[in-house]
């Protein structure tokens, strides 16, 4: 029944034990104890706030990633279409020339055809005027082959020359 109902001296004992355990936990151990306590809580508030700074930079690079992707995206269809403008003035550029060089060759054609033409019209003429010549010296050798006929000739020439 001791255990039950301790003696004073026990309790007295007991107390001051504990006081003395106190005293010592308080003297050499509470302080370095808090002391950790008070450098993890700082040491945890510090890595929060670095973790929020760090979200808030991602936050602003993804920003500025997403502004530099659009900004990419807007130079190379910038680009794209500066490229197609010019792909069209070529093509137009050599669409011109080629008409103004199918007009040129279309001209210098006709030229050649005239020149070719005129050139056959000429040969034609020759010939034809060859031809008569001949043909007159033939009919001319046989009309004046008897001399009373190259007199008569003659006198209608003469005839003709004085009236004009």
């Amino acid at each position: 029944m001791e255990l039950i109902t301790p003696g004073l001296g026990l309790i007295f004992w007991m107390t001051l034990a504990f006081l003395l355990l106190v005293y010592i936990l308080g003297k050499f151990a509470w302080k370095p104890i808090l002391q950790m306590l008070k450098e993890r809580e700082t040491s945890i508030h510090e890595a929060l706030n670095a973790a929020n700074q760090a979200r808030d930079e991602m936050k602003l690079l993804q920003f500025s990633n997403e502004k530099l992707l659009q900004d990419a995206k807007n130079e190379r269809d910038a680009l794209l279409n500066e490229a197609r403008k010019i792909r069209e003035k070529m093509i137009e550029d050599a669409r011109i020339k080629a008409g103004e060089e199918a007009a040129r060759i279309v001209e210098a054609a006709r030229a050649s055809i005239q020149n070719e033409k005129m050139a056959a019209m000429t040969e034609l003429k020759n010939q034809i005027a060859e031809s008569s010549l001949t043909l007159a010296k033939f009919i001319l050798k046989r009309e004046l082959a008897d001399p009373k006929r190259q007199e008569e000739y003659v006198q209608e020439l003469i005839k003709e020359i004085k009236f004009n």
